[in-house]
Formats: C-alpha cells, structure tokens, sequence
C-alpha cells in the first residue's frame, strides 16, 4: 500500500494518537516550535509539506496568526481534517499534491514539514532539499522535524527497542500498532549527521540540530 492510501487509512485517528507515537511530543512539537520562532522575523509565508491535517501548522499559527500558510499533501482526507481545523481562517491554503514531484510556485520564508521527509530515499532528499533551498530568499529557513535512525546498528536497535516498548504501553489499541507497522515499511531514515551533510552539500550555510529524542530531531538549515 502506497504512502496516500496508508495516511488517508488513519486520517481520522492520526490527531488523537500522535501524542502515543510520540513520547516526546510537547517538546518536538510546541517547544521546538516557540525556540525557532523567538529567533526569526515573522515570515511572510511558510510551506509546510506533508502537512497531513495541519497539526505542525498549528503550532506555527499560534505565532504567527496573520502569515500565509500553505499546506501540502499527497492524502487528501488528511488535508480535508486541515480544512476543518483552519475554517474560517483565509490565510490557509491547501494543495493536494506530491511534493517530491513539484512544489507550491513563488518564495517562502519558511518551509517546514513533520514526521514526512523520512518516507524518502536518500537521493529524493538531496532532490528535495536542493529544491527547497532554491525556494528560499536569503536567510530562509528549512525546518526538520523528523525521525532519524541511529547511524549506528547496535544504537538503533535500542532506539527502535524502546520506541516499540513505549508504544506497548501507550494505550494504543492493537489495530493502531498493527496500522503503524504497516507504515514502518514505508520509513527510510537517515541519521541527523547524514542529513545534515546533504543540506551543507545543498549550499545551506547553516545546518543544526535543535532538539533530539532518540529516533526524534529537528533540524533547522538556514540560506
């Protein structure tokens, strides 16, 4: 099953399971968030890609409730759910596309995406990045927020180990883990050095990783 067909399956739930999936969530999410945004001007737009049903948006928002938004994903049942949770809002616009195929026209000054980019083989990265970068006005900003493999095997049974551990005990019901494991096998993780490396070779001047939880990072890269 494709990576549309697997998120439009769990459009409904994804909202109220992410913080199960995600042991971390508070931080990676609404703190990582509030870090980046007392360093930057207040962008004009941002592009948020694989954008699902808006929830990294969400925390962009609450910032910045007067930046145009635009929203883009392959599941259109998940944007229907961003529709929902933006109504009424004009400054939010939805585009139901493939993003490793083209992306949304004109700048942004921010592109950020959540728990996507990993979905891609390595060489579609690179693509994507040097595309973003090309989107971006000087002192534009990628943010990453992802999940990451260890870089090392040992380390990443632990990190695989533990997640799954976590989940056992979530609350999760046994179909929800059954779901998630179906779309573990579309995860192609890389680790935060080896991404780093394809956006400093991308031209980006500045590569960091800002936060990490074991398998969870964000990176931010600036032009």
């Amino acid at each position: 099953m494709d990576i549309e067909k697997q998120f439009n399956l769990v459009a409904n739930e994804y909202d109220k399971n992410r913080r199960k999936f995600l042991p971390c969530f508070d931080d990676f999410y609404a703190g990582t968030t509030s870090f980046i945004v007392h360093n930057i001007k207040p962008p004009e737009r941002v592009l948020d890609l694989g954008a699902g049903t808006g929830l990294l948006s969400q925390f962009w928002i609450q910032h910045y409730p007067a930046t145009k938004f635009v929203l883009v994903d392959i599941a259109d049942e998940m944007l229907d759910i961003a529709h929902k949770r933006f109504s009424g809002m004009d400054n939010v616009t939805y585009q139901v596309l493939n993003y490793t195929n083209e992306l949304p026209s004109g700048k942004f000054d921010v592109v950020a995406s959540a728990l996507s980019i990993h979905h891609l083989e390595d060489e579609d990265k690179k693509t994507l990045f040097a595309r973003i970068y090309n989107l971006l006005p000087s002192g534009g900003l990628l943010v990453n927020y992802d999940q990451f493999c260890a870089g090392q095997p040992e380390m990443n049974y632990w990190f695989n180990s533990y997640w799954e551990s976590q989940l056992a005990n979530s609350g999760l019901t046994e179909h929800d883990i059954k779901l998630w494991k179906e779309r573990k096998k579309l995860d192609r993780e890389c680790s935060v050095e080896q991404e780093i490396d394809m956006l400093y070779k991308c031209k980006f001047k500045v590569v960091k990783c800002v936060y990490s939880y074991q398998k969870f990072s964000v990176i931010v890269a600036i032009k």
